[in-house]
């Protein structure tokens, strides 16, 4: 009988509209707090995860930038430890130069070329290429090479074309051997060189690094120099202070490769904007959910007074009232997590349309976030009842 009595004052006293307009109120903070967490969580997964990893990006080759305005272009020791020191770099390597002059020549009439270009290398761990062949001893006269698949292109539709020459596939690259003629003193000492691999990542003729440090000690016109260029291995290339320390630096590098530093900053200016637009709305739903218990309770003072002076402890009201507020609470958190997770498939399918993968269920952070409102405002509701039935009851 009390819980009847006491359902009818309550519905009577809350009002429809005001239970509808709180109920709105909290479903708004709820949604925009908890896409705030899973667009979060998305935008971490495209830029770290697993899936979207590019093992090409991640590597940029730095060097000073080519104006009027450096003295030199190479880099020292203290501009290669200050990189280092960084907090986006997570490892560097020193590309090493030839300090010979060499060329290549077919051995075949068929294929007829010949070239000027110049060697570099780099420690292994910078290559993305694997091959049983990159190796080389003291003494062998065959050079294993590696080359962009930028020169290739090249020669297929560009030189190929236009001396009337068959196009070439990496195949039959890496199975013809080249002429590579070392200059020293107006000699030439001729050498074998076999393309082992293409790279996409470092555009230069590289060598063993074995190698070019014997050939410079053997051939070399000059005694060794500053470095001019280094590898980066970075987690994110299109981080907005790697960009920003380059150019505070006067160092440059492949510029697609940091072309989207614009749209990240974008990105986190509007994923902040979520996170704190949703915290204020949630904090005003907060307010809102108080106040209308507030009301709630001071609306129908008069009745509570009479059923506490007829027996009803504060314990029995406060028991239902809570009974009355915080399983529509519960229903919101959910109905909230379900619609979240609807918007979560249809984004992972849009993003896969553009080869970019996220997760089709909702962040595990999403869920916690979710759990934790919920207790947030199991909280605010006991505390309010609480307060406001001790002070209408008396």
């Amino acid at each position: 009988m009390l819980q009847q009595i006491l359902k009818k004052i309550i519905s009577t006293g809350v009002g429809k509209w005001r239970f509808v307009a709180a109920a709105a109120g909290l479903s708004i903070a709820l949604l925009l707090i908890l896409s705030a967490v899973q667009i979060q969580a998305n935008y971490h997964e495209l830029l770290y995860g697993a899936s979207n990893q590019d093992s090409i990006a991640n590597f940029l080759v730095i060097n000073k930038k080519i104006d009027g305005n450096n003295t030199s272009n190479t880099l020292s020791d203290q501009d290669i430890n200050k990189l280092k020191s960084q907090f986006f770099v997570e490892t560097i390597g020193q590309l090493t130069s030839s300090r010979f002059k060499v060329s290549a020549q077919s051995p075949s009439e068929r294929f007829p070329f010949y070239t000027d270009l110049f060697f570099e290398s780099v420690p292994n761990e910078f290559i993305d290429v694997q091959s049983d062949d990159w190796t080389w001893k003291e003494g062998s006269t065959n050079i294993p090479m590696i080359i962009p698949n930028q020169f290739l292109d090249l020669y297929n539709f560009g030189f190929a074309p236009s001396q009337n020459l068959i196009q070439l596939t990496q195949s039959m690259v890496m199975a013809l051997p080249v002429v590579i003629n070392i200059h020293r003193n107006g000699q030439i000492i001729p050498y074998t060189g076999r393309v082992v691999g293409f790279s996409d990542r470092i555009s230069s003729v590289l060598v063993p690094q074995n190698f070019l440090d014997w050939a410079n000690r053997q051939f070399g016109f000059q005694q060794a120099g500053e470095t001019s260029r280094v590898v980066i291995r970075t987690k994110d290339p299109g981080n907005p202070a790697l960009v920003q320390y380059l150019k505070e630096n006067d160092l440059v590098t492949n510029a697609d490769k940091t072309r989207f530093s614009k749209y990240r900053q974008i990105v986190n200016a509007v994923v902040s904007a979520s996170w704190i637009t949703g915290a204020i709305m949630l904090m005003f739903a907060l307010l809102v959910l108080s106040l209308f218990i507030q009301l709630t309770i001071s609306s129908t003072k008069k009745e509570i007074g009479l059923l506490v002076t007829l027996g009803a402890s504060p314990k029995q009201l406060q028991q239902f009232l809570l009974k009355q507020f915080l399983p529509l609470n519960l229903v919101i958190t959910f109905a909230c997590l379900l619609n979240i997770a609807v918007l979560q498939r249809w984004v992972q399918k849009e993003l896969a349309t553009q080869n970019m993968l996220v997760n089709p269920w909702i962040s595990m952070y999403t869920v916690i976030a979710a759990l934790s409102i919920v207790v947030v405002l199991w909280w605010v509701n006991v505390r309010t009842i609480k307060k406001y039935i001790s002070l209408n009851a008396r």
